[in-house]
């Protein structure tokens, strides 16, 4: 039997679930005794350990100090999860003296009677020092694990509970928020795919609405408008950029329209470059498909650095994080007894966005062809400062201001982005 790519594995096999902000009102209270001592049930989370050493104790006779990480999709998701635990693993090979524990599937439809807060409770007392959780659905939990276990590092990754200067701050000091400044990797994404457009008509599958998704999907337009205008000299007019939003993060049969559907519309309408903006890869497999039928297409995968692999030749690139940067100063923070209470938001190392260092990367892909020099000016340019599609004047979908001619976006206008830009088809809300 052929071995399924990882891509491809994530179309062909069970959906799983990455919810944010909706499944608490699935939750069952009674749910709090069972994770406890529930035992022989797919609903009871229990702590898979992945570390080498996670049997043997750190060097010098103490117990090792243990990780918990809190997934709300399945590990090998090829998407956001993988990301997350990949970047731990990266971690494990330099800290080998770590113990990691993780919980995955921590979602309604996997674990209909678990909440964040049980798992870290239930990893918290395996000894987790630490307990990280991967989702903006996981903000509640992570601040209520970190009020009831004040000695536990907690961090949260995205959300900005930890952001002083935001709307949401609390202050709660073994609370930390970490995210990548992933606009900057989807104005790449959104200027690869004008490079790779002949017809100007560029699609963009969505998740569901939020700050998060409204203000990536509005930075893959400004990175496209601007390759399309400044490089292939194409009037913003001709520039078509839609986007159609599923309502979640992957398909849920009857509650959600079908990626696959919505790729395929692109595809057959016209769409010569369709962009990914959720965490399973029904873009790219339709796009394959698309161009095994004889269209000229080609696509924009995300989160994965592996997202070209299943139709190479007509990948235009992948914007990726890289999580375990963070989370080893993190872990190293916490072991010298500090807390890691900041709100991180980090960029790409300019030097080289692709270097292990970098928290933020773009991996090109074989059908930018000649069009990759172009890409790597304007990425320059984004380091050095002379291109910044963030620059005013912007306006909103409404034609309100969102930046004044002469000024640039603030990092909390960028954030909290209300609604998407003039120029682009789509809901805001």
């Amino acid at each position: 039997m052929k071995k399924i790519t990882p891509l491809l594995e994530q179309i062909v096999s069970p959906v799983r679930f990455r919810l944010r902000g909706f499944w608490r009102s699935f939750v069952l209270f009674s749910a709090t005794i069972g994770l406890i001592v529930g035992c022989g049930t797919s609903n009871t989370p229990t702590a898979t350990t992945s570390s080498p050493s996670a049997e043997s104790p750190a060097a010098g006779g103490s117990d090792p100090f243990t990780v918990g990480m809190v997934l709300v999709g399945p590990r090998n998701d090829s998407g956001w999860n993988q990301a997350h635990y990949d970047g731990m693993q990266e971690v494990l090979q330099r800290m080998p003296d770590l113990k990691f524990e993780y919980v995955d599937k921590v979602n309604p439809a996997d674990r209909p009677n678990v909440t964040g807060a049980q798992v870290a409770d239930d990893l918290i007392s395996k000894g987790a020092k630490m307990v990280i959780f991967n989702s903006d659905d996981f903000k509640d939990d992570a601040l209520e694990t970190a009020k009831k276990h004040s000695d536990v590092a907690v961090i949260h990754a995205s959300g900005d509970y930890a952001w002083k200067d935001g709307k949401n701050f609390k202050n709660q000091p073994n609370l930390g928020n970490i995210m990548g400044r992933m606009e900057y990797g989807k104005m790449m994404a959104g200027c690869a795919a004008a490079l790779g457009s002949d017809t100007g008509k560029i699609g963009y599958v969505g998740a569901l609405i939020n700050d998060e998704t409204r203000r990536y999907v509005s930075a893959a337009y400004l990175g496209a408008k601007h390759c399309w205008e400044n490089v292939k000299n194409q009037p913003a007019d001709n520039l078509d950029f839609k986007v159609t939003w599923i309502g979640f993060w992957f398909n849920i049969p009857g509650k959600t329209l079908d990626p696959t559907k919505v790729a395929d519309d692109f595809y057959n309408g016209g769409y010569d470059v369709v962009m990914s903006g959720i965490d399973t890869p029904e873009v790219s497999a339709q796009a394959k498909k698309a161009a095994d039928a004889g269209k000229a297409v080609k696509y924009v995968h995300y989160d994965f650095k592996g997202g070209c692999d299943l139709a190479p030749d007509i990948c235009l690139g992948v914007p990726y994080y890289n999580w375990g940067i963070p989370y080893e100063t993190a872990i190293k923070k916490t072991m010298d007894g500090q807390m890691p209470n900041e709100f991180l938001w980090l960029g790409p190392e300019w030097k080289d966005i692709n270097a292990p260092t970098s928290m933020i990367g773009f991996l090109p892909g074989n059908a930018l062809g000649d069009q990759k020099a172009n890409l790597d000016k304007f990425i320059q340019g984004l380091g050095d400062g002379s291109v910044n599609p963030y620059q005013g004047p912007i306006k909103f979908q409404d034609g309100t201001t969102f930046v004044a001619e002469g000024k640039t976006a603030t990092d909390q206008e960028i954030w909290y982005l209300p609604q998407l830009l003039e120029g682009m088809d789509g809901a805001s809300k």
